[in-house]
């Protein structure tokens, strides 16, 4: 069970480099038996192109996960949150986490990112004062930025993943990206907030501007040119929003350091030996090129990057039940065609890729898993 040391401690670390493939039989499937080395990783972070799975590829992992006993977390800032329809929690989008009922020995939780809810428990915790604190939450630029702002569901990825990272209440923590661009964001957010604060630019926008009137100090002497000055700002930008910027960066300034100084930690946990990187990829030699470049910038980046999933892989021979009656011609046809296809695209990746990350074929599934019972199947499958 998670330690009550309050940081993010491994278990069990399983840094042993992963090579080659196990061989597999026809009755597989072409789904490779394997036992996931990243069990022994507490920071596992799925990723991938948008529409391979990984939302429930990664809900599968944190069950099984929770039923071998340890607590988990499993995380999504997905925009689509289709994880909470996976784990039937829909009822519960407003809470920040949920726990999940799924029987299972050690404690499944899930969490939807609400990126204003992260910012202003933020707020709330590191406010050096009350009157600060009210400052910020009532401000309108803070209104704006903290719900509109571009990058912000990332940068707020970051200090969530920060808070539970070093909460002490879970064994493991897997996290469910959105698709590679999104995904690759996310990673960066760090860096950006590092280099954003270290410019100066923020303590600049801290100084006073304004007067007790509300008059910019700059333009004040300088008579009518300074009104002049003063009203063409408030038509093309708004004196109003400009006095709740100052206002807000006056009252933030307190916070610059500490943001800093996460945006660093997190750099640290998310290149840790202890943290995993699982890229999920669909079949077929369209999807060779997106996999292949999310490795490479992942590697470039110094993330370790662990097994390869291709996911929804068609079968070589086309099964009992696959096909419905009336269109067993075209349907065979159909699916063997696809087999073919999605095997060359597994073949080309396996080539390229090499032995340096272990690639498993996960075959593809009549439906979708939709329940507890459905993920439970395909956690095993997986862990198995």
């Amino acid at each position: 069970m998670a330690g009550a040391s309050g940081t993010f401690a491994v278990v069990a670390p399983g840094s042993r480099p992963c090579t080659g493939r196990p061989p597999r039989t026809a009755s597989q499937d072409r789904v490779g038996r394997w036992r996931m080395i990243t069990l022994k990783h507490p920071l596992i972070i799925v990723v991938g192109a948008g529409g391979v799975g990984k939302t429930t590829l990664a809900a599968a992992l944190a069950l099984e996960k929770a039923r071998s006993g340890d607590d988990t977390l499993v995380m999504t800032f997905d925009p689509s949150l289709r994880l909470k329809d996976t784990l039937g929690i829909g009822e519960h989008e407003d809470a920040d986490e949920v726990e999940v009922d799924a029987g299972t020995s050690g404690r499944l939780t899930a969490s939807l990112l609400d990126a204003r809810r992260t910012f202003d428990r933020l707020i709330e915790s590191y406010a050096p004062d009350e009157e600060t604190k009210k400052r910020i939450l009532s401000n309108r630029f803070y209104d704006h930025l903290s719900g509109s702002l571009a990058g912000m569901m990332e940068y707020m990825a970051s200090e969530r993943l920060f808070e539970v990272a070093n909460s002490g209440r879970f064994d493991t923590i897997i996290l469910d990206t959105p698709p590679t661009r999104q995904a690759l964001d996310f990673l960066q957010a760090p860096e950006r907030i590092v280099g954003f604060l270290d410019t100066g630019g923020p303590k600049m926008a801290a100084k006073s501007w304004f007067d007790t009137e509300g008059k910019l100090r700059a333009t004040k002497k300088l008579g009518i040119l300074g009104r002049n000055v003063e009203a063409f700002f408030d038509r093309m930008v708004g004196l109003e929003l400009l006095r709740d910027m100052a206002e807000f960066f006056q009252a933030f300034a307190p916070f610059f350091d500490g943001f800093r100084e996460r945006a660093l930690e997190v750099q640290k946990l998310l290149r840790s030996p202890d943290t995993v990187f699982v890229l999920i990829s669909g079949p077929g030699p369209q999807r060779v090129a997106d996999t292949l470049f999310f490795a490479r910038k992942l590697k470039e980046a110094g993330y370790h990057l662990g097994p390869v999933i291709v996911n929804r892989v068609h079968p070589g021979e086309v099964q009992t039940g696959m096909v419905p009656p009336g269109t067993e011609r075209d349907g065979r046809q159909l699916l063997k065609w696809l087999g073919s296809r999605d095997a060359e695209g597994v073949n080309h990746l396996r080539d390229l890729l090499g032995t340096s990350h272990q690639l498993v074929e996960l075959g593809l599934r009549m439906d979708e898993p939709t329940d507890i019972k459905a993920l439970g199947e395909l956690g095993a499958t997986l862990l198995g």
